[in-house]
């Protein structure tokens, strides 16, 4: 099966990969978003998908607008494609190239669809508290995520899985259903299935969607620290720093948590409450405990403007926290 690729982050790479050893398909061709300046010296970085098609000697298009590029959308129809494969790439696709391939572009996409359609499915739904997701092929059409579903996967999510935890997961589940896709659907194995209308939407994160506000409860501002993962941000001390990993403590959650964590538990029994954003434990070689809005919040690993990730003990150590002591809000 003749195949052009599109996608642009890490998420796609695994099935791009998987194309590639697979004997039943061969990668005509790329196409991945424009280089991107990055870093302090702002030097042109290319995609993970164009690193490793350029690794695989693979023929890369990187159209600005690929609605408007008459030179890649002449490619496209040259080359003859039998399916065009979408995870991630970027741009929306014209109904001039959803009807280039023989057998549709078929998306891979990170929800059980129709749930959280959109940019960016795998954040929100653990910023939900979603306990299952997993990945959906479907046939593209011109609308946002909204095309027939092919087949469907799914997974639980852990309490203390994060976004890059379930990226990686479900993009490794996403190659394998992809290949079993475009066999199935090549011989006619396969009756697309319109989606409901009982749609959610994932859009795209803003900057304000990372500021922590500890009136939250502790459920939901762990959920949206391991969902909007590494980028969660408050004060402390009139400075700015990263929450990067949280585990919400209580009697709903002890069972879900890791042997060494459950020993907390005899050391809150006495504890008082504090103000939302009041440190009101400290436990050795653990961390930092926070008051939120409703229950309490570890501090598992933190992050200090211009400094690495650590844990939060080391941030106890480091900064010698003392109880009392109060996280805010960024304005």
């Amino acid at each position: 099966m003749k195949i052009v690729f599109f996608g642009t982050p890490q998420f796609a790479v695994p099935t791009l990969e998987k194309l590639l050893s697979h004997s039943d398909f061969e990668v005509l061709a790329v196409i991945t978003q424009p280089d991107k300046s990055r870093g302090r010296g702002n030097k042109l970085t290319p995609s993970p998908v164009k690193s490793v098609a350029s690794a695989n000697n693979l023929a890369v298009w990187q159209p600005q607008r690929i609605k408007k590029d008459v030179a890649t959308l002449n490619q496209l129809k040259e080359i003859d494609a039998d399916a065009f494969v979408v995870i991630a790439y970027g741009q929306i696709l014209s109904q001039e190239i959803l009807d280039m391939p023989k057998l549709g572009c078929v998306n891979v996409h990170g929800s059980i669809l129709p749930k959280y359609r959109g940019a960016a499915p795998i954040q929100w739904c653990l910023h939900n508290g979603e306990t299952e997701t997993g990945i959906a092929t479907m046939l593209m059409d011109a609308g946002m995520d909204t095309g027939a579903v092919l087949l469907e996967a799914k997974t639980p999510i852990g309490l203390l899985d994060n976004y890059q935890d379930l990226a990686e997961k479900l993009a490794l589940m996403g190659a394998d259903l992809l290949v079993e896709t475009l066999i199935k659907l090549q011989n006619q194995e396969i009756k697309p299935i319109p989606q409901d209308e009982k749609a959610t939407y994932a859009p795209l994160i803003k900057k304000e969607d990372y500021r922590l506000d500890w009136s939250k409860s502790a459920i939901e501002l762990h959920n949206k620290i391991r969902g909007f993962y590494p980028n969660c941000v408050a004060t402390f001390r009139d400075r700015t720093i990263k929450i990067t990993a949280t585990v919400p403590l209580g009697s709903d959650y002890w069972d879900q948590l890791p042997v060494a964590l459950q020993e907390i538990k005899n050391k809150l029994l006495d504890l008082s409450s504090g103000k939302p954003g009041e440190v009101v434990s400290i436990i050795k070689n653990i961390g930092a405990i926070v008051q939120t809005g409703e229950g309490l919040l570890l501090l598992q690993e933190v992050q200090l403007a211009g400094k690495r990730p650590q844990s939060g003990w080391d941030f106890v150590n480091g900064s010698r926290l003392t109880v009392g002591e109060e996280f805010g809000m960024v304005s």
